[in-house]
C-alpha cells in the first residue's frame, strides 16, 4: 500500500499522461492495420472493374493511413519520453524516502552489518519497482483499450461478435498472464534472490580478498562464488522454461482469436452482411490486438520479482519506528547553545531485552568540557552516539545541538586526501584544508607525499597507518563549525610527544565549544573540567575539577 500511494501520487499527471499516450500509440497501430488491409483490398476489387476504380476515392483512405502512421510515430516517441521519465522520477523519490528512512538512528551501523543488502535495496530493488508501471499498470490499460476497440470494430458489423470478441480477448488475455506471473513467481523470485547473493559473494571476494587470504579462505571463498553463479544459472533456466511455455500458450491463444475471427467474417461474407474489405479489416484488426497482450505477459513473468522488491521495501518506506520501548515515548531534540539534556533515558540493542544504556539524568553547560571514563563496554561510545543522534533512545529525552563526532574507527573513503577532509566542509581551500591538518599534527606527513592533498586513499583509508588516519579524521572534525565536539579517543595510536601537540592546539580550538570525550587516557582527560564515569551503562561518579575525588579519579586513568 505504502508503494501504491507513492505511486498514486508521485508525478501523478506524468503517469497518467504516459498512459493515455499508450493507449493511443497501440490504438493508432491497431486501426493503421486494419485500416490498411481494408485499403488494399478494396482497391484490388475495385481494380477489376474500370467503373468502379472510376469512383473509387483512394485520397481519404490514403491520407488516414499516412495520418494513422505519422500519429502513431509521434504518439510512441512521446510516450517512450513521458513514461520513462515519470517513473524514474517516482524511483527518484523512492530512493530519496528510502535514504531518508536509513538517516535514522543507528542506520551507520546497519549499513555496516549487513552493506550489500542494503545496497541492494537501494539499487536492483528500486529498480525492479518500474515494472509495477511500465510492465503492468500500462499494459493492463492498453490491454483493455485494444480490446474494447477491437469489440467496437467487430460490433460495427455484429453486436454479438463485438460483445465475444471483447470478453475473449479480456478473459483469456487477463486470464492467461494472472496465471503466468503465478507460475513465474517463484522461479522469478528464486532468480532475484540468486543474483543478490551472486553479487555479495562477488564483493566480499573483491573487497576482502587480503583479510580472506590470509585466513586461507580465498578457495573456499571462490568455491561459494561458483555455487552462487551455478544458483542464478539453474534459476535463469527456470525463468526461461517458464517463458517459452507462455509464449506457446499464448501463440495457441492468438491462434484460436484468428481462426474464430476467420470463421466470422466468412459467415459475415457469405451471409451478404458485409464485403471482402472489411472482412480483411476485422482479420487484421484481431491480429494487431495481440501485440498488448504480449507485452502485458512480458510484465507478467517479471511480476516476482517485482513483488518480492515491493514486499522488502515497504517496511522502510513505511519508516516505522525500530525500537522496542522502555516505557515512554523517545524524543531527539536540537539544543539550543551546545548544551546537552537527557532525561529518563533509556538505549537498547536492537532484537535485545537489555538496556545498555540508562541515565535517568545529565546535563551539560554550554561551553563545558566532559570527559567520559570507564572501563570498556561501560557505554562511553553509546552515549556519544545518542548525543550525536545515531542511536535513538528507547525511551527518554535528548536535547543535544548539531555535533561533529570523531569515532573510534576513523571513516575514511576510497578518494583523494583532499575530498575526504572535504566531506566536512565542501567549500573549503587549500589553505583552510592544510590549516587543519597542521592543527591535526598531520601536514608534515603530507608534505612528504608525492600528490600532497591529491594523494589517492584506499578503501577505508588504504595507505595510511593507524595513528595517520585518525589525525585525518581529527582534522575533518575541526574542519566543522559546530558548537558541540564529539572525540572518541582522539589521540590513540599516537605517540606521546605528537599526542600532546595533538592536544594543546584541540584545547585552543575548542575555545567556546562544548567538549565531549570518551577516554582511557589520563591526557586527553586533563582537557576536561568534569569527569563522568560510567559502568554497565549507568552513571556512577560526576566529578568537578577541584572537588574530591576529581584528582584521584584522573590519576587512576592509563598514563601516557
Amino acid at each position: 500500500m505504502v508503494l501504491l500511494r507513492h505511486f498514486a501520487t508521485e508525478r501523478r499527471r506524468a503517469l497518467a499522461l504516459g498512459a493515455v499516450l499508450a493507449v493511443l500509440t497501440s490504438l493508432a497501430g491497431i486501426g493503421l492495420l486494419g485500416l490498411s488491409g481494408w485499403f488494399i483490398t478494396a482497391t484490388a476489387l475495385a481494380g477489376l472493374q474500370v467503373s468502379a476504380a472510376l469512383v473509387f476515392d483512394v485520397f481519404m483512405p490514403s491520407a488516414g493511413i499516412r495520418l494513422l502512421a505519422l500519429g502513431r510515430t509521434g504518439a510512441r516517441y512521446a510516450e517512450r519520453l513521458v513514461t520513462h521519465d515519470a517513473t524514474l522520477g517516482v524511483l527518484a523519490g523512492l530512493r530519496e524516502r528510502l535514504l531518508r528512512g536509513w538517516a535514522r538512528p543507528e542506520a551507520a551501523r546497519q549499513l555496516l552489518l549487513r552493506p550489500a543488502r542494503l545496497l541492494q535495496r537501494l539499487t536492483a530493488d528500486i529498480d525492479a519497482l518500474d515494472g509495477l508501471y511500465l510492465r503492468l499498470a500500462v499494459p493492463l490499460a492498453v490491454s483493455l483499450a485494444a480490446a474494447l476497440w477491437a469489440g467496437l470494430v467487430a460490433g460495427w458489423q455484429d453486436w454479438r461478435l463485438g460483445l465475444l470478441l471483447m470478453a475473449w480477448l479480456l478473459l483469456a488475455g487477463w486470464g492467461s498472464a494472472w496465471r503466468v506471473a503465478r507460475r513465474a513467481q517463484p522461479a522469478a523470485v528464486r532468480r532475484a534472490l540468486a543474483l543478490e547473493r551472486l553479487r555479495a559473494r562477488a564483493v566480499d571476494l573483491v573487497a576482502g580478498q587480503t583479510e580472506l587470504a590470509m585466513a586461507g579462505r580465498l578457495a573456499a571463498q571462490q568455491a561459494a562464488l561458483a555455487a552462487a553463479d551455478a544458483r542464478l544459472a539453474d534459476a535463469d533456466l527456470r525463468v526461461a522454461r517458464t517463458e517459452a511455455v507462455a509464449t506457446f500458450a499464448q501463440g495457441v491463444q492468438h491462434t484460436l482469436t484468428l481462426v474464430g475471427m476467420l470463421l466470422a467474417a466468412a459467415w459475415l461474407v457469405q451471409a451478404g452482411r458485409t464485403g471482402a474489405p472489411v472482412a480483411a479489416l476485422l482479420m487484421l484488426t484481431a491480429l494487431a490486438v495481440g501485440e498488448p497482450f504480449a507485452a502485458l505477459r512480458r510484465g507478467a513473468l517479471d511480476a516476482g520479482r517485482t513483488w518480492l522488491a515491493a514486499r522488502r521495501l515497504a517496511p522502510a518506506l513505511a519508516a516505522s519506528d525500530p525500537h522496542a520501548t522502555c516505557g515512554a515515548m523517545p524524543s531527539h531534540e536540537a539544543g539550543p547553545d551546545g548544551g546537552i539534556a537527557l532525561a529518563q533515558v533509556c538505549v537498547r540493542r536492537a532484537g535485545s531485552e537489555r538496556a545498555v544504556l540508562e541515565l535517568p539524568r545529565l546535563a551539560i553547560t554550554p561551553g563545558e568540557r566532559v570527559a567520559l571514563v570507564g572501563p570498556s563496554g561501560a557505554g562511553k561510545s553509546t552515549l556519544l552516539a545518542l548525543v550525536a543522534g545515531e542511536f535513538g533512545p528507547a525511551a527518554g529525552q535528548v536535547r543535544a545541538p548539531r555535533a561533529a563526532w570523531m569515532t573510534q574507527r576513523p571513516e575514511l573513503f576510497r578518494d583523494s586526501l583532499r575530498d575526504n577532509l572535504r566531506l566536512a566542509a565542501p567549500a573549503a581551500d587549500d589553505a583552510r584544508l592544510q590549516a587543519a591538518l597542521a592543527d591535526a599534527g598531520l601536514q608534515p606527513d603530507v608534505a612528504r607525499l608525492r600528490q600532497g592533498l591529491d594523494t589517492p586513499l584506499g578503501e577505508g583509508g588504504l595507505g595510511l597507518s593507524g595513528g595517520q588516519a585518525r589525525r585525518l579524521s581529527l582534522a575533518r572534525l575541526l574542519l566543522q563549525d559546530a558548537p558541540l565536539w564529539l572525540l572518541d579517543e582522539p589521540t590513540e595510536a599516537l605517540d606521546a610527544i605528537t599526542a600532546g601537540e595533538v592536544l594543546a592546539r584541540l584545547q585552543r580550538l575548542a575555545a567556546g565549544r562544548t567538549l565531549l570525550i570518551a577516554t582511557h587516557l589520563r591526557r586527553e582527560a586533563r582537557l576536561a573540567d568534569r569527569l563522568m564515569r560510567i559502568e554497565h551503562g549507568r552513571l556512577v561518579a560526576d566529578l568537578r575539577r577541584g572537588s574530591p575525588g576529581f584528582d584521584a579519579a584522573l590519576a587512576a586513568l592509563r598514563d601516557d
